[in-house]
């Protein structure tokens, strides 16, 4: 099969689980609304639809969690990626909710529920494009979006080649990839599953990288693209917000357990 016949459900599938919540118009919320801090639009985690309701992946999770489990009101408050952890130690919400990877840096600025997803940093060019391995990228210029795991693997990428690679950092992952396809880089770095929905969207004009990388180097079952990272998913809390992280862990496990997580899951993946 070649690369334009392939899906977003077969490349993401390889990794593995439409309501909507409003968008809160403030920052707080009392002790029965739980206000998410959340990078929109980033589908297929958060994005709106076109009658302007908010769904994806984190959304129907946040709705199972927090609602259904807890009983409370979750409400998403759109914030850009980059100022996120500030936002939230300036008590603008309570948690964060928008694809964020486990990292030991974040870890030094909040907490984290227990990972509820597995990601991959991943490689879309032209179709055209001659670039068909990581080596290939050397002397280039790559597009991400700001604060991303996707820009520190091109940072890695970067010092990997004694710096002979260009990175232009945009505020949305739409600006990475509109340079893509207007051709101001030859390649946009980003989660396996938001480079997946972008491709299938655009199949005729964009392909994956394919190729080994960390998800084979790690003995994990490899996708059939190139893997620049193996990450995990949180939720992220104040670091004194312990009780209340403990109640999102045992709701993620119940989700889990029950199947409701299986079945959001495979919806949108």
């Amino acid at each position: 099969m070649d690369d334009t016949s392939m899906s977003r459900r077969q490349y993401v599938g390889a990794v593995g689980a439409a309501g909507a919540v409003a968008l809160a118009g403030c920052s707080g919320g009392g002790s029965d609304t739980v206000t998410i801090g959340s990078d929109i639009p980033y589908p297929p985690f958060e994005f709106e639809t076109d009658e302007g309701e908010l769904t994806g992946f984190d959304v129907e999770i946040a709705r199972a969690v927090f609602d259904d489990q807890l009983g409370m009101s979750s409400e998403f408050k759109r914030t850009g990626f980059d100022g996120i952890i500030p936002s939230l130690n300036n008590n603008n919400f309570r948690v964060i909710m928008s694809a964020m990877t486990i990292s030991d840096d974040r870890a030094e600025q909040v907490d984290f529920s227990d990972p509820y997803f597995t990601a991959y940093q991943t490689v879309v060019v032209k179709q055209d494009s001659d670039i068909t391995s990581k080596e290939d990228l050397r002397g280039e210029t790559v597009a991400v979006q700001k604060g991303t795991t996707g820009e520190g693997a091109a940072e890695s990428l970067q010092s990997e080649f004694d710096g002979d690679l260009t990175i232009k950092s945009y505020d949305q992952v739409a600006g990475a990839f509109n340079a893509l396809l207007n051709n101001q880089a030859v390649a946009a770095i980003n989660d396996n599953t938001v480079n997946g929905d972008f491709q299938e969207e655009n199949s005729d004009e964009i392909r994956f990288v394919e190729g080994d990388g960390e998800a084979a180097a790690q003995e994990e079952d490899a996708p059939p693209y190139l893997t620049l990272t193996v990450e995990q998913y949180g939720i992220a809390f104040r670091q004194d917000d312990d009780e209340f992280r403990e109640e999102v862990n045992d709701a993620l496990a119940t989700i889990q357990e029950d199947g409701t997580y299986d079945e959001i899951y495979s919806s949108y993946f």
